[in-house]
């Protein structure tokens, strides 16, 4: 176990982007040493393409030409050692993948009796640095991992759950996803989906994860033609995680909400979404969730988002008045999570509110859940003036019905 918080660590063996021990020192063009997962995330990762310490530009190639420090790595490995059980002993890196290297692995794939551990060693490899995943991804291996998901037969095989732990390590971009996702058409779409219907929970949540960014990479004919099931299995993955009442903390849903969002838009989708229970399982979402904690509060923003675009059709507001809590839920996230939720939020309300005004039940149940309090508030929230004009319309448009709220006819003069 790591206890070098309680020894004196040397300043010169902590990199200065992490401030933890450099287990695998590389030295940049402008002279500094820093541990090279983190100068990759820096460079590769978030974009950078200055030195963190000076501060000058770096060439275009600096992930590329960054240089190993033998003598340094060499020094805090006999220090680590030296200090015994107090601080984890530092091993030898290795040297990053090649393409070489990397053809050779997607050879034996296509050997069954080989495929595990070539599988197993990807997944090592991909997890020890960025460049390492720059080059296999680059070099063709998420497009065997997703031909070997494609062409198997047992849904609960060690080498689909492989596969998909090593595609969830690679972090494939979108870009990387498009040929394999063309070539492929609906064909990986539905493995996918298979995965999810009929998977383990931790192979369904990897699924997820990996199922967004394929979605994000496809085409909008492959995207306009996703079946009924599809849409289904990715509700599961919200609906498993909300379980009793509560949501874990896991980034499915997050990542289910992202697929259905990206969807929603092309074909019939949206109703598609609603006919599978979408809007219902957004309520029980935003039901379960808590409030103040950074990763909900996103993961409401996009969970308004959502249903914002789903009450877009008559199907999905009928269905959000249809749930006893779907209008108070709406109403309780406005102006208690963020502005963009706010936004959202409104939105939501002002569309059930225009396209439901003859429904007496729901004009009543909207002031009684605190809807048109929100919406009166927001004519004096620090928001966009189109925000406060759609609370203005509705709130004018039900004002006869409205009228005995102490908050209506004061907030209509502003």
């Amino acid at each position: 176990m790591d206890d070098s918080s309680s020894i004196e660590v040397p300043r010169l063996f902590l990199c200065p982007i992490s401030l933890e021990i450099m287990r695998d020192p590389v030295t940049a063009a402008t002279g500094m040493t820093y541990d090279r997962r983190s100068i990759e995330r820096w460079l590769l990762v978030d974009g950078r393409s200055t030195c963190p310490v000076t501060q000058l530009q770096l060439p275009p190639d600096a992930a590329a030409s960054l240089t190993p420090n033998h003598t340094l790595r060499r020094l805090i490995q006999s220090w680590s050692a030296a200090a015994g059980e107090a601080v984890d002993r530092i091993p030898t890196p290795r040297a990053p993948v090649d393409r070489t290297e990397v053809a050779g692995f997607i050879r034996d794939l296509s050997v069954r009796q080989r495929r595990v551990d070539v599988i197993r060693k990807v997944v090592d490899l991909a997890g020890e640095s960025e460049s390492n995943r720059r080059c296999m991804a680059g070099a063709g291996v998420p497009a065997k991992m997703a031909e070997i998901l494609m062409d198997t037969s047992k849904i609960d095989g060690e080498d689909v759950s492989l596969a998909l732990d090593a595609l969830d390590v690679l972090r494939v971009p979108p870009e990387k996803w498009k040929p394999v996702v063309d070539g492929a058409g609906n064909r990986l779409i539905d493995t996918m989906v298979r995965i999810l219907m009929h998977g383990c929970d931790e192979v369904k949540s990897t699924a997820t994860l990996i199922l967004k960014s394929i979605v994000e990479a496809a085409n909008r004919g492959t995207l306009e033609q996703l079946s009924p099931l599809f849409f289904q299995s990715v509700l599961c993955s919200i609906r498993d995680d909300v379980g009793g009442g509560r949501i874990s903390s896991s980034s499915t849903p997050h990542a289910a909400l992202k697929i259905l969002s990206h969807v929603t838009p092309w074909g019939r989708n949206r109703v598609k979404i609603v006919e599978a229970g979408g809007v219902w399982a957004s309520v029980e979402l935003e039901l379960a969730a808590a409030e103040g904690d950074e990763r909900r509060r996103r993961r409401t923003e996009l969970n308004l988002a959502l249903l914002r675009q789903l009450c877009e059709c008559a199907e999905g507001r009928a269905e959000l008045v249809r749930h006893a809590a779907g209008i108070a839920v709406v109403a309780k996230r406005v102006l208690r999570v963020s502005p963009a939720a706010n936004e959202q939020g409104v939105a939501i309300l002002c569309a059930v509110g225009r396209c439901l005004a003859t429904e007496e039940r729901v004009v009543r149940e909207m002031l009684a859940v605190g809807a048109v309090a929100k919406l009166c508030l927001m004519l004096q929230a620090n928001c966009s003036t189109g925000v406060k004009e759609k609370a203005r319309r509705v709130l004018r448009l039900h004002s006869a019905a409205w009228k005995d709220s102490p908050c209506v006819q004061s907030y209509l003069s502003i």
